[in-house]
């Protein structure tokens, strides 16, 4: 499958250029916002942790190890991708047990820059946001064209796609969902079954989003639309009034697009017209999201990008700085300024 078919269309034109992004872990940082005070006391002792080039789940089984404890006490708010230099936070699990050595889970692949106890263990989905600081090397793009466009994206925020590491090689993911969905059954290991599910939902609301940028209508609010604040995962009805809501203009508010599950969504005329022809097109997909047990949910179709800057270190050099909300992709901001041949995305 084609970055056009598990995306969709640009909102803001063609990109301006192209560049190489990740050519070292340093040029793709990303660093967790948690806005958890931590007491100082408790039996959970949370770890902030520097990775270079090893994701997640590897780094909470060195951890483990390193403690002495199991895999499941180790907890941690959000997978972070391989290919990066990455901070984040981990939390233990030690009853009555001191605080453990780490020293045999660093090297230069992890580093323990911190360690505070608490009272509770950490939660996936517990932090606020992320920061990132991207590297845009070998930069073939004139300076005017991307400075014009990033202000744009600065004013106007970018399609909440979901990036194409969530789909696998050439969409291999989607395929699997495909597979199951058809025969009406669902992986038995854990993380497949998990992996091929959020792949399926991710896919169709890339499908909703791309054809609310086709038709220009993915920044604005209809009559009929769910609507949501950037950082809630409540929605409400838009009629009239609401989308008029003067909130949607300094990007607070949002129309959203469906994370496909059990029970109709209550969106009403063109809007349920729409997202009911693109679940039409993967109906296997749709009844098994649904038999599965996922609930209906929603994601807000703009993403808007805090605390844009951006500098060139050198001529064909740009660097990034912005903060996301959790479960965004950085690269739906850098597909809208160049394209990246060759590139995995975060």
């Amino acid at each position: 499958m084609t970055e056009e078919q598990l995306l969709g269309p640009h909102a803001h034109g063609e990109p301006c250029g192209r560049a190489l992004l990740k050519a070292v872990a340093e040029d793709f940082q990303v660093d967790e916002v948690l806005d958890i005070p931590l007491s100082g006391e408790g039996e959970h002792l949370w770890l902030w942790v520097e990775k270079r080039q090893l994701n997640t789940e590897e780094a909470a089984r060195r951890i483990a190890r390193a403690a002495g404890v199991p895999l499941r006490q180790v907890s941690y708010a959000g997978l972070k991708d391989r290919q990066a230099l990455t901070r984040q936070w981990f939390s233990l699990h030690l009853p009555g047990r001191p605080d453990p050595d780490l020293k045999r889970a660093e090297d230069e692949s992890l580093r323990v820059l911190r360690s505070v106890r608490h009272q509770r263990k950490l939660q996936r989905g517990a932090h606020s946001a992320n920061g990132f600081t991207l590297r845009l090397t070998e930069l073939d793009a004139d300076h005017a064209l991307l400075e014009a466009r990033l202000r744009q994206l600065q004013a106007q925020g970018v399609p909440n796609y979901f990036g194409l590491q969530r789909f696998g090689h050439q969409g291999n993911n989607v395929q699997g969902a495909r597979d199951f969905a058809g025969r009406g059954e669902l992986p038995e290991q854990r993380n497949l079954r998990s992996r091929l599910l959020s792949a399926g939902r991710s896919y169709l609301f890339n499908r909703v989003l791309a054809e609310r940028v086709a038709d220009g209508t993915w920044n604005q609010a209809l009559v009929g639309d769910l609507l949501a604040f950037t950082d809630s995962r409540s929605f409400f009805a838009a009629g009239e009034d609401e989308c008029q809501d003067p909130r949607l203009a300094i990007l607070d508010l949002h129309p959203t697009g469906p994370l496909w599950g059990a029970g109709d969504a209550p969106t009403t005329g063109r809007i349920q017209a729409l997202e009911q022809r693109v679940a039409a097109t993967e109906p296997a997909i749709a009844k098994w999201l649904a038999d599965a047990g996922m609930k209906h949910e929603r994601r807000v179709l703009r993403l808007p990008i805090g605390n844009l800057s951006w500098h060139y270190p050198e001529p064909d050099i740009l660097q990034l700085e912005f903060v996301l909300p959790t479960g965004c992709f950085a690269t739906a901001v850098v597909r809208e300024l160049v394209s990246l041949a060759g590139q995995t995305e975060i």
